[in-house]
């Protein structure tokens, strides 16, 4: 029933803003979209398959090429990812696209249809949401989808180990956090164990130090740290006697990293204290990583547009350098699950030629893979910019629930399988047969 009058209140939200509800296929092709593809195979054309929507991504673009000025969809989407908590192998989000339409156009849109649905189910409308650069994002919190309801910021400590003796301090980054009250509860066993833990999560180790009376720091690392360093490092936490501090030392992305996940692990509180925190995330990198290639690797899909003061960056960059350019894409956060992303789309097909020239694709390749859209941006394509956003997560959310399996009538298991019906399943030799199918027996 929550679930219900959040698709009802997003319904009317979305047509109360002009929007027009268009449904698309569920059978399509393949095209690269970050996760693996369910695949149907052809009956009528044996050899090949059918691909299940991840998003309606292309379609909706097209819609605006069309004409049909602002599109959404509650959409069923799927993709043959691990399950966790917040993911099932098919799962709904509100969808939406609109021409003529900038960033700050696309986050009123959906910031009004989620507040709509918020209020339906809580009875209290959400103020208005505030926004974060994705890099003040990751310098603050760690994370690209920093939870708020509590503090623990990151802070940063490069300065005040400048020039020092101690050889774990010897590195490009140093940042720490204040854990009110720890230095009790944290024993040495509790402390091995987060230790453990930065290590795998990517960190050489852990420096912890407790704080005592006047705020002198005690720990295995102070005999190798200067007066000056021992009394800035309680000062710049606001450090008193009985917290604990926690600092790690390595490259900037690694520590934002580590002390984001050892932030959320200490202090995250349970999904349904502390309330409603909505959050837009801003000014993503356009690029995750670089190939060995030598070819950045988009960190949302090839159409998203950079940041206009960054487009000259596509010509002149080289290596870690297309990590620096920006993109206008953008995320909504809700005590720390992402709900959803979006971005400005390509609408220039010189900006768009450049983009598949950066990341390898050849002109073959790309009408191959993306001529549909390319040949229909021919005609001229208005500028535009979308959304989606999760209704299972923010359905359990509001519901105060930790695993969207609670808010989903018919959920799969945490191993994938259908407890009703028991897919997946054999299919009958001759279903096999007619779509000109052999299966492989399991390997050994």
């Amino acid at each position: 029933r929550t679930r219900a009058r959040v698709n009802s209140a997003i319904r009317a939200s979305m047509e109360q803003q002009g929007f027009v509800e268009i449904e698309t296929p569920m059978l399509i092709a393949s095209t690269p979209e970050g996760a693996r593809d369910f695949v149907v195979p052809s009956r009528h054309s044996p050899g090949s398959f059918y691909a299940l929507p991840q998003s309606p991504q292309l379609f909706k673009q097209l819609a605006m090429v069309g004409g049909i000025d602002r599109y959404y969809q509650i959409a069923r989407c799927l993709r043959d990812e691990d399950l966790r908590a917040d993911r099932q192998f098919e799962f709904m989000q509100l969808d939406m696209e609109a021409s003529f339409a900038t960033q700050d156009d696309i986050l009123e849109f959906v910031s009004e249809a989620i507040c709509d649905a918020a209020e339906a189910v809580t009875g209290e409308r959400p103020g208005e949401i505030p926004r974060m650069t994705w890099h003040e994002a990751q310098e603050r919190y760690g994370s690209d989808k920093p939870d708020v309801r509590f503090g623990m910021e990151l802070t940063e400590m490069s300065d005040i180990f400048e020039g020092t003796e101690a050889n774990v301090f010897k590195v490009p980054c140093v940042k720490g956090i204040l854990y009110e009250g720890g230095a009790e509860s944290l024993g040495r066993n509790a402390i091995d164990a987060l230790t453990d833990k930065c290590k795998r999560w990517g960190a050489k180790g852990l420096a912890w130090f407790r704080v005592g009376e006047g705020g002198a720091l005690d720990g295995a690392l102070t005999k190798f740290m200067s007066e000056a360093e021992l009394a800035a490092v309680p000062e710049r936490l606001g450090a008193k006697q009985g917290d604990m501090v926690l600092i790690i030392a390595a490259e900037r992305r690694t520590v934002n990293h580590v002390l984001g996940l050892l932030r959320l692990e200490l202090g995250r509180p349970p999904v349904n204290e502390g309330g409603f925190h909505f959050l837009w995330v801003t000014e993503f990198p356009l690029f995750e990583t670089v190939s060995d290639a030598g070819n950045p690797v988009p960190a949302h899909h090839p159409f998203t547009m950079p940041h206009v003061d960054d487009v000259g960056l596509l010509e002149s960059a080289e290596g870690d350098e297309y990590l620096d350019i920006r993109s206008q894409a953008y995320d909504l956060v809700l005590n720390g699950w992402e709900l959803g992303s979006g971005s400005v789309r390509i609408h220039r097909p010189d900006i768009q030629a450049k983009i598949f020239e950066t990341l390898g694709i050849g002109a073959e390749e790309a009408q191959l893979k993306f001529g549909f859209l390319l040949d229909a941006f021919k005609y001229g394509a208005p500028p535009h910019a979308g959304f989606a956003f999760g209704i299972d997560r923010l359905a359990a959310l509001l519901a105060g629930e930790e695993n969207i399996r609670e808010i989903i009538a018919f959920p799969k298991t945490q191993s994938g399988a259908d407890p009703l019906t028991n897919a997946p399943t054999a299919i009958d030799p001759d279903h096999l047969d007619e779509l000109g199918l052999r299966v492989l027996p399991p390997s050994s």
